[in-house]
């Protein structure tokens, strides 16, 4: 009723009334009556239920097991006998409940697959387990192909695998458990990976804000105190100068004195006059100015040229420990090491040489990515990181994270050393300062088949088949560095497993006429 009610009170304002069922249109607007015979038929119906008709569900369907003893329109199965091999709806199963043979039988619930249970050769059904064969058989099979054969009960045997899945069950919850706290895990630690990003990023903001104010207030500062010294000395050049033109004036009037009166012809005027114009007071001045060389301010340039060297030095070096720390957030998911060449050079790096740190001998060709020992001496400028004695040299690139490079070395006379190492190894003196004498470089020295490898001045030898390329790989936040013989296939010569402090360059020291070359995997 309220919903005929609302619908109308919608058509009010056309003055006319429809039937929202059957569309009839009523003018006035009727008054309506409850139908009380439908109202008691839909109580009673709510009182007892729409009961279907008597087996309209219980015929049986294309994926529904069939009665086997129903004739016409089969009904469904509700369970099927293992002895009688047959499915029963619940009409003809009710003997299996009344007479005591049939009560012994074996019921199931029904299946179309009936017949795996039953035996094709003795169409029998299979209630033994052949463990010889991993098969279900009969009776009859046992004693004939199967007499010899380990066998059980089909049931003892299900309850022995139950127990195996069970067990085998319990064991996928566990892993389900540990990974599901794994994935938690994983989780919190994004969400603190976000969270440290987050407020690092905007320290870093604040604390290089007040680095770039601070070296503003000190390029204002060194601009106040030129421009303050500028106007002191100039004003100051200023007033000697205006002294100066001051007396030129002044020495410019007494000449042209002294030029009347050498020009008078009368000889007692000129007499007359000359006691008291010729006495030239003394200059209060020097006779002539020194002026220093034009450096006025190129000092103070040098000296802020000399600033901006050192703070970019100290720049390289902090961010090499800035680069180190935000790479070590790397390992909590640090990958295995690489098995195949072409897996290595998915992390290939591509080094370059430091001409700073080379040492006066050693020439560097190729873009700094070649080195050869001349025993003559380079003109190289003075550097603070420059080899004095052994004959080596430093990458230009700090090395972290997972790394790999290949080195190209030709002995003609000593050996070669292929190292890394700690910037500070520069500081070492000799000749533990050569790679792998000290602690703070790793080496691998090559001479003909023979390599060994050094740190500490402690060192382990090896004999290979000779090759000329080396392949080294480095997972710093593993604390890995593996050096592999290369060639047709990767032969591991020796890995290094230890923790990393610092931030690591690659190196190499080269004897008398030796070359080594960094390039490219092939």
């Amino acid at each position: 009723m309220s919903c005929i009610e609302l619908h109308w009170k919608k058509e009010d304002q056309k003055g006319n009334h429809s039937c929202p069922q059957c569309k009839k249109t009523f003018i006035p607007r009727p008054d309506l009556e409850k139908n009380t015979m439908l109202a008691a038929l839909v109580e009673q119906l709510k009182k007892t239920g729409l009961q279907a008709a008597p087996g309209d569900h219980c015929y049986a369907g294309p994926e529904d097991v069939a009665c086997d003893f129903c004739t016409g329109r089969k009904l469904k199965a509700i369970k099927i006998c293992l002895v009688c091999l047959a499915s029963y709806c619940e009409k003809h199963l009710q003997p299996h409940y009344d007479v005591a043979p049939l009560k012994k039988h074996k019921l199931m619930e029904p299946s179309k697959n009936l017949q795996v249970n039953i035996c094709s050769q003795h169409d029998e059904v299979m209630k033994i387990f052949c463990r010889t064969d991993q098969k279900c058989i009969c009776s009859l099979c046992l004693l004939d192909e199967h007499k010899d054969h380990e066998t059980l009960s089909a049931a003892a045997e299900r309850t022995e695998r139950q127990r195996e899945l069970e067990e085998r069950r319990g064991r996928i919850q566990q892993r389900i458990q540990d990974r599901e706290k794994d994935v938690k895990l994983l989780q919190q630690e994004v969400e603190a990976i976000n969270h440290s990003a987050d407020k690092t990023v905007e320290d870093s903001k604040k604390i290089f804000t007040e680095l770039i104010r601070l070296i503003q207030k000190r390029s204002s500062d060194v601009k106040q105190q030129i421009r303050s010294q500028q106007e002191t000395e100039v004003s100051r050049v200023k007033e000697l100068q205006e002294k100066l033109e001051q007396e030129i004036t002044e020495l410019k009037k007494k000449e042209a004195e002294l030029k009347q009166l050498l020009n008078t012809e009368d000889h007692n005027q000129f007499l007359h006059s000359y006691p008291s114009l010729s006495a030239l007071s003394e200059s209060t001045h020097s006779s002539s100015i020194n002026i220093r060389p034009l450096r006025h301010f190129e000092d103070v340039t040098a000296a802020v040229s000399e600033l901006r060297d050192k703070l970019q030095d100290i720049l390289r070096d902090t961010w090499t420990n800035i680069s180190l720390a935000v790479a070590e957030v790397e390992v909590l998911l640090s990958g295995p090491e690489p098995r195949s060449r072409a897996g290595f050079s998915k992390h290939y790096c591509e080094i370059t040489l430091d001409p700073n740190t080379a040492h006066v001998w050693i020439v560097l060709l190729n873009g700094n990515r070649t080195v050869t020992r001349w025993n003559q001496h380079q003109p190289y400028p003075p550097h603070p990181d420059r080899f004095f004695s052994p004959t080596q040299v430093l990458s230009r690139q700090h090395l972290t994270g997972r790394c790999y490079w290949e080195v190209e070395w030709v002995v003609r006379m000593e050996k070669v050393l292929i190292a890394v190492a700690y910037k500070n190894v520069k500081t070492v003196s000799a000749p533990i300062s050569v790679f792998g004498y000290n602690d703070i470089a790793w080496s691998l020295e090559c001479y003909g088949n023979l390599f060994r490898v050094g740190h500490n001045n402690r060192w382990t030898g090896y004999k290979f088949p000779p090759s000329s390329r080396i392949g080294v790989y480095l997972d710093h936040s593993a604390g890995i560095l593996s050096f592999y013989s290369v060639s047709e296939t990767m032969t591991l010569l020796h890995r290094v497993q230890t923790t990393f402090h610092q931030p690591l360059y690659a190196g190499l020291w080269v004897g008398t006429n030796d070359t080594g070359e960094f390039c490219k995997p092939k």
